[in-house]
């Protein structure tokens, strides 16, 4: 498997990263709200938009993290992350979300949610986030949703999530 080097997002990165998203989903959608999130200022965090490069330093993968609440409580969403189909199943995206979540950890974040496979992001922790009595504000299978904390000695805000207004949910 290849080592992949992380680092956040440049501003040169931008065009690249919407090519990764746009390659990695069927429609434009997710790489319009990549966009989206962020020119919004109240999602946005500087320094949890970030890629995994190649060894040409060319950004292959994406993992996005953004500003989201439980009930009025600050926590983080991770959506998109995103891989090029040419160096999809190489470690790429798990080290783009690894490399985000320990981001995430250095500024003192706790709380990260998630909806997506079942079977690939509990290897980075994440519970299904009914356990800590969060819920999506729509109808999701319950073990999508998930719930990771990054900081065990925090107490988990329970309740449902509100997502930054891109998502339009």
């Amino acid at each position: 498997m290849t080592t992949w080097t992380t680092r956040p997002e440049t501003a040169e990165d931008v065009p690249a990263i919407h090519a990764i998203v746009r390659a990695a989903f069927p429609t434009a959608e997710e790489a319009e709200l990549v966009d989206a999130l962020r020119a919004d200022p109240q999602a946005w965090i500087d320094g949890l938009s970030v890629v995994a490069v190649a060894p040409d330093r060319a950004p292959v993968g994406h993992a996005l993290l953004t500003r989201c609440h439980v009930d009025g409580a600050p926590a983080l969403a991770l959506a998109p992350c995103a891989v090029l189909p040419s160096a999809q199943r190489s470690g790429a995206g798990s080290a783009a979300i690894r490399a985000a979540l320990d981001a995430a950890r250095a500024l003192g974040e706790d709380l990260v949610l998630v909806l997506g496979h079942a079977d690939y992001y509990p290897r980075f922790g994440f519970v299904p986030a009914s356990r800590f009595g969060i819920r999506a504000p729509f109808d999701v299978p319950d073990e999508a949703m998930m719930a990771l904390t990054l900081d065990g000695t925090r107490p988990v805000p329970t309740g449902t999530i509100r997502y930054a207004a891109a998502f339009g949910v």
